[in-house]
């Protein structure tokens, strides 16, 4: 079986994806990506896929430029017929999905998220709902796979593809042997981490601003932020590192080297997320994770229990979660991300994503 993976970036697939193509090349299934050509593509290679590169403007609205991804991948699809397409992120479930469905190719999406163009309503919203529509609503797509109930709820409520085939799956789970629990510091300091591409939505402001009310109290408490920067939040992040609110390292590949050294991770998100890696990573190693009551945050805590659940947008909250961290004894905090990591075992192993894909292969 010649199974294609649309997705849109390769360090993405490479990320999240690898344990599902390691297992579909050692049962002996043909596997092509198709992604921008980033820095991981030839990783992808090295596995054992084979590569296509697809121009895709991730965060544009140019109906031009869409209609070019669009185009790339119905010329892609009629060359090489492939038996599946496995759909993955918004432009590529919507445009890819599209070309599989005129041109009868079996599909199975995966909503990794709204994002904000589908999750906020408006005009865009109205038109996303109308595109994912021609996108699910053929009898070629075998499962939507959805990362939490608010999404799975919003594609019924919009009546946007078969509700039968609907399937809620663990995010996309964590890499148990990779995320490993890692010894808990016993340090003067306590050090939390805050790992998002850095935006509005991600719950910034909120970070930084309890931030400088917790360390007003606690000036041993540091708050490092990891993630890349857009020009609306360098200067501001620059800023707040000189005057020692945050400690702001840009953009890291070693995020458990910075795991190893924190006693808290902090997800203040509002962003329509499907459901947070960062959250999932972090309680695997056996840290205590504080995140707001909001989808695809909440699911991977419970509150009080592995970490600690707080309003959206309130940075008082959040200060006096932080508070609550920094006032626990060392071994509640242990004990605290020891849960956390049993949570991620019983319910967030990678494998559970991987079989739920190996099911549909198999049975359609």
């Amino acid at each position: 079986m010649k199974v294609f993976v649309a997705a849109n970036t390769d360090s993405g697939v490479l990320r999240v994806r690898s344990e599902l193509i390691a297992e579909l090349l050692a049962q002996h299934f043909e596997v092509v990506v198709m992604a921008p050509a980033g820095n991981s593509y030839s990783k992808l290679v090295d596995m054992g896929c084979r590569f296509i590169s697809v121009k895709i403007d991730l965060h544009g609205l140019n109906p031009l430029s869409d209609l070019s991804t669009y185009s790339r991948f119905v010329s892609i699809l009629k060359k090489e017929k492939p038996d599946v397409v496995l759909l993955f992120s918004t432009k590529p479930n919507i445009y890819c999905g599209i070309a599989c469905r005129f041109l009868k190719v079996p599909a199975v999406m995966n909503i990794t998220g709204m994002g904000s163009a589908l999750g906020n309503k408006g005009v865009i919203q109205s038109i996303m709902i109308q595109l994912y529509r021609l996108a699910c609503n053929g009898k070629n797509m075998k499962r939507i796979f959805f990362q939490n109930d608010n999404s799975l709820i919003f594609f019924r409520n919009n009546r946007i593809g078969d509700s039968s085939i609907y399937e809620r799956i663990p995010g996309s789970g964590v890499n148990l042997e990779q995320y490993q629990v890692l010894d808990f510091p016993n340090t003067k300091t306590v050090d939390f981490l805050f790992v998002a591409r850095v935006m509005k939505q991600k719950g910034i402001d909120q970070y930084i601003e309890a931030a400088r009310i917790v360390r007003q109290r606690y000036p041993d408490a540091i708050f490092h932020v990891l993630g890349d920067c857009n020009d609306d939040y360098k200067t501001i992040l620059e800023e707040e590192n000189q005057k020692g609110t945050i400690v702001y390292h840009g953009r890291v590949n070693n995020i458990i080297d910075y795991q190893k050294h924190s006693q808290c991770t902090i997800q203040p998100s509002y962003y329509p997320e499907g459901m947070s890696n960062v959250i999932l990573e972090a309680a695997a190693c056996g840290r205590p994770v504080i995140t707001t009551d909001h989808p695809g945050c909440r699911e991977g805590v419970e509150d009080g229990i592995t970490g600690l659940i707080v309003p959206i947008k309130d940075a008082d909250a959040l200060s006096n979660a932080i508070i609550r961290i920094i006032e626990m004894s060392r071994d509640e905090r242990i004990t605290m991300g020891r849960r956390g990591r049993i949570k991620m075992e019983k319910e967030f192993d990678r494998k559970f994503v991987t079989n739920a894909y190996l099911r549909v292969l198999k049975c359609d």
